[in-house]
């Protein structure tokens, strides 16, 4: 069997990311970004005024009570037609254009209009202050964006503010995914479920939410009876996907039929049990040229060989450079004791005091038990050859909701 690192190592080694799609910058939210973006222009594009008040020159504002002439008005989306001169002044709005000669802007509150287009400064702190350089954001020729970036709200920002209204990205995934099992039940099976003739298929509603939240789309293929003929039919319907995920059925019971139909069909596995707990039984292979990962069907194992080995293969199929989460070192505050010399991955609740973290456990940790994914914010990594850990010692965590991510699995 091969570790967790070894496993998402293989699995990613020959992932890139999918072709490039031109969509309109409303459509991009989540996308990632498939070339570097250059900016045609300098932002802002001229020097303009970050107050409402007067533009005036240093020189004319050295001492409080000095009176100006007020050239004109000048609005945001309106350009000055005066230079300043000794003595002059603009009245000016908030982004409007700075006047040639002006080099700062008084605000209006430190000021008294007087008679006669004239103005007295009452205050001058803000002597040569108060406007904005034109390039001071972004000049002319440079990068503002590179390939590979996440698009999130201020890069959909900054693509706007040069005037980016189609953006290349990479195509999101299609992830076709399904379930197995005679056992399992949809939820229009809910009295079968609620007098215990069935079990709710939660997987397919986490895996659905897990793949969508991960940038992909979700292609649900339902849940496959323990039936050969079942199960082909819907590998089938997978053409056409950039990734199939099943859950339950790469087992040994006799019932466990996912691997050998996908053998059937002219699929290859490449391995099929990982040294690890939650979620040893995980397949990996391909079917054609669309890659195929096998999660067990428990439903935490469910998610935690998701979040280990399928979400940064979705990461890399989007363009992103760096496609797993980071570990961070976390104090244990209460004592673990595990069974078999695997790579454990406990539910924790991780906090931090003082800038420490510590780790608790949401409690029993077996793989059927789905609310402890609801409480836990990380999974607390134990190495196989520890057997027992005791309070106060240090061990690596993943945050599942932590945004910084690396390029090599970390666990």
């Amino acid at each position: 069997m091969l570790t967790p690192r070894e496993a998402a190592r293989t699995i990613l080694s020959d992932v890139v990311p999918l072709p490039l799609e031109r969509r309109p910058l409303a459509e991009c939210l989540g996308r990632v970004l498939a070339t570097d973006v250059v900016s045609p222009i300098d932002l802002p594009p001229w020097t303009n005024s970050a107050m409402d008040g007067y533009a005036t020159r240093a020189a004319d504002v050295s001492a409080p009570g000095v009176e100006l002439r007020i050239l004109e008005t000048v609005h945001a989306g309106r350009f000055p037609v005066r230079p300043l001169g000794p003595g002059e002044s603009t009245r000016i709005f908030t982004g409007a254009p700075l006047p040639e000669g002006a080099d700062g802007v008084i605000r209006q509150e430190d000021t008294t209009p007087l008679d006669g287009d004239r103005v007295r400064i009452d205050q001058v702190r803000d002597a040569g202050r108060n406007i904005r350089h034109r390039g001071e954001d972004i000049r002319r020729g440079s990068m503002v964006l590179s390939r590979g970036m996440w698009l999130g709200p201020a890069e959909l920002g900054v693509l706007a503010s040069i005037a980016e209204s189609v953006v290349p990205v990479h195509r999101r995934p299609q992830v076709a995914f399904m379930g197995s099992g005679d056992e399992i039940a949809e939820l229009d099976e809910r009295e079968a479920i609620l007098s215990g003739k069935k079990i709710a298929s939660s997987n397919s509603y986490t895996l659905s939410s897990l793949i969508r939240t991960a940038g992909a789309v979700p292609v649900t293929l339902g849940i496959a009876k323990d039936d050969p003929e079942d199960v082909r039919r819907r590998f089938g319907a997978a053409a056409g996907a950039d990734l199939l995920v099943t859950s339950a059925g790469v087992s040994v019971g006799e019932h466990d039929h996912v691997r050998s139909v996908f053998e059937e069909m002219g699929g290859t596995v490449t391995f099929w049990r990982i040294r690890m707990r939650p979620g040893a039984p995980v397949g990996f292979g391909r079917l054609g040229a669309v890659p195929w990962i096998g999660l067990p069907g428990n439903p935490v194992s469910t998610m935690v060989t998701f979040e280990l080995f399928v979400r940064p293969v979705i990461r890399r199929m989007l363009g992103v450079a760096l496609p797993f989460r980071r570990t961070v070192r976390v104090r244990l505050a209460e004592p673990v004791k595990l069974g078999p010399p695997l790579r454990h991955f406990l539910r924790a609740v991780v906090s931090e005091e003082n800038g420490e973290r510590s780790a608790r456990l949401t409690g029993p940790q077996g793989s059927g038990i789905l609310t402890s994914m609801v409480l836990a914010n990380a999974l607390l990594i134990v190495p196989e050859d520890r057997k027992q850990v005791e309070v106060g010692e240090m061990l690596d965590a993943i945050m599942l909701e932590d945004t910084v991510h690396v390029e090599e699995a970390p666990y």
